[in-house]
């Protein structure tokens, strides 16, 4: 999978980014689970909701019932990298539980170590951009990926960049459906 992931980013020929690559490399991107316990929480998980997420997001736009016009790069950078801000944010960590003989045991699970708190989607954004230049309905998408799961205080401005950006509503929705169909 790792290999279809890198060269799937590479096909975009977008001006840096080889260097964004050589950055995930040097994460956990590839072995990180997608979240603590909702979806993908095993290793690779993360890696697989991405690949997924593409291959979801490929479909809605050709399925569509509006013509959403985006490249296949900006689709290829969208469904990758909406979740790059989760590199490095997950560690292991230890709990006791009770085996099936009723011992005590350690076992490990995972636990959220945000060193950068700049939100989900704008934290996405800023790490991409810090190799790669965006274009400006790439950075709506990745933004908002996360749709109405965001706090009901900003649903007007949600509902705004989704009619703005109706690629923006078909990215929550693929993310939404690698999650909940396919639980990755």
């Amino acid at each position: 999978m790792k290999e279809k992931f890198i060269e799937l980013l590479k096909n975009t020929k977008r001006e840096g980014i080889e260097n964004l690559i050589t950055f995930l490399e040097k994460t956990d991107f590839f072995t990180a689970p997608a979240s603590t316990r909702f979806h993908g929480s095993y290793e690779g998980g993360l890696l697989e909701h991405s690949l997924k997420v593409y291959e979801i997001l490929k479909e809605k736009v050709k399925t569509s019932v509006i013509d959403v016009p985006v490249s296949e790069d900006s689709i290829i950078i969208i469904a990758l990298l909406h979740d790059i801000c989760k590199a490095n944010f997950y560690k292991v960590d230890y709990r006791n539980a009770k085996n099936e003989f009723g011992e005590w045991v350690k076992v490990p699970y995972y636990t959220v170590d945000d060193t950068i708190p700049y939100g989900h989607g704008e934290k996405s954004v800023m790490m991409i951009s810090e190799y790669i230049k965006l274009t400006v309905e790439e950075k709506y998408c990745i933004r908002w990926h996360m749709g109405f799961t965001e706090p009901k205080e900003i649903y007007t401005t949600l509902g705004q960049a989704f009619k703005k950006y109706p690629l923006a509503l078909l990215t929550h929705e693929a993310d939404l459906e690698a999650t909940y169909f396919f639980d990755i």
